[in-house]
């Protein structure tokens, strides 16, 4: 009796995450099928900014846009208290792990937003996916110069004074922009036709993070994440990524409240102002660090990274069953044309 109800209350979506977190583990993509996911991953998020550009209204854009107490409280929370909550945690554990890990769990509180996952997310959870669009892909923008100044602020990391690696701009130019305004501006020919099918975002949302879930995490045990490290390192970290991500989410949650934010932007906050990129960081890593620490200081990236989708992925349905269940056919603001 207890059996069928318990079920029903575990989101088949964690489920499948945990599912494609195990499968990465036992069978990780590996030499060509690991490209070929990495390229079924983009063309799925492709596909998704491209339905969503055509969704979303010209008056829902410039919304987004123009929001900037929005924007303000996002950005903040990536910049400002995510440092500081990361100085107060590596100050907290100091001497007590290994000190690359040390750096790589301060590391990963300076870098920018996610930003499919985020919007994604917001989307799934009814949230401002107009106001999403332009606030995670400025994090991610504002994030090639904040972050590597906050590295050297703070971390004081030895970089090889190479240059930055400007490919994370043309990938989010050409993966993310690109189709999301392609879609913008063909929505008068097929707007109607995605209007009468928003269902099909549905799937398309949570098959896009499932496919960038396995793809990373394959590179991460192909990458021997579980023979660097031994059990208590695995809880040390997964300890504090789990205390960082409370403290940002009761950040955003109680900076919503006290800037009267919608419903809808508050999604959004919470969303994009509490996630990291791992996309962004192993390259940024890669060009902060000398190539012997890289491993050890994205490990925490990949803990934190994996944690942020859980709790999200659990949060988003929550949010959408609520909305449903109060009857509310959408409180996504680009719903209209």
């Amino acid at each position: 009796m207890t059996s069928p109800s318990l079920l029903k209350r575990v989101d088949p979506f964690l489920l499948m995450l945990v599912i494609v977190v195990t499968l990465a583990s036992l069978v990780p993509a590996r030499g060509v099928e690991a490209v070929v996911f990495e390229w079924l991953a983009d063309i799925a998020i492709a596909l998704l900014f491209f339905l969503h550009g055509a969704k979303l209204s010209r008056q829902a854009i410039v919304a987004g846009i123009g929001n900037l107490k929005l924007h303000a409280l996002t950005l903040s929370a990536t910049y400002v208290v995510f440092p500081l909550v990361g100085l107060a945690v590596v100050a907290a554990v100091q001497g007590w792990i290994n000190p690359l890990l040390v750096s790589g769990v301060l590391f990963l509180t300076l870098l920018p937003s996610t930003v499919q996952s985020s919007i994604a997310f917001t989307s799934i959870a009814r949230g401002n996916v107009a106001a999403a669009v332009c606030g995670a892909s400025l994090s991610n923008l504002l994030g090639i110069i904040v972050t590597p100044l906050l590295v050297g602020l703070l971390i004081h990391s030895g970089a090889s004074g190479e240059g930055f690696d400007w490919g994370g701009v043309r990938a989010i130019v050409i993966q993310l922009l690109l189709p999301f305004l392609a879609g913008h501006f063909l929505r008068p020919l097929i707007g109607r036709w995605v209007d009468g099918h928003k269902k099909l975002l549905g799937p398309i949302d949570r098959g896009s993070i499932l496919l960038v879930v396995y793809s990373a995490f394959s590179a991460a045990v192909v990458d021997g994440i579980w023979q660097a490290l031994d059990v208590v390192d695995l809880i040390w970290l997964l300890g504090l990524s789990a205390l960082i991500l409370a403290a940002v989410m009761a950040y955003t949650n109680g900076a919503a409240r006290l800037a009267g934010l919608r419903r809808e932007d508050s999604v959004v906050l919470l969303f994009c102002g509490s996630k990291k990129s791992l996309a962004s960081g192993v390259p940024m890593a890669g060009a902060l660090f000398a190539p012997a620490e890289v491993g050890m200081i994205v490990l925490p990236l990949m803990i934190f990274h994996q944690l942020q989708l859980f709790v999200c992925a659990w949060l988003a349905a929550r949010m959408a069953r609520r909305v449903d269940a109060a009857g509310e056919t959408s409180t996504d603001p680009a719903a209209g044309k």
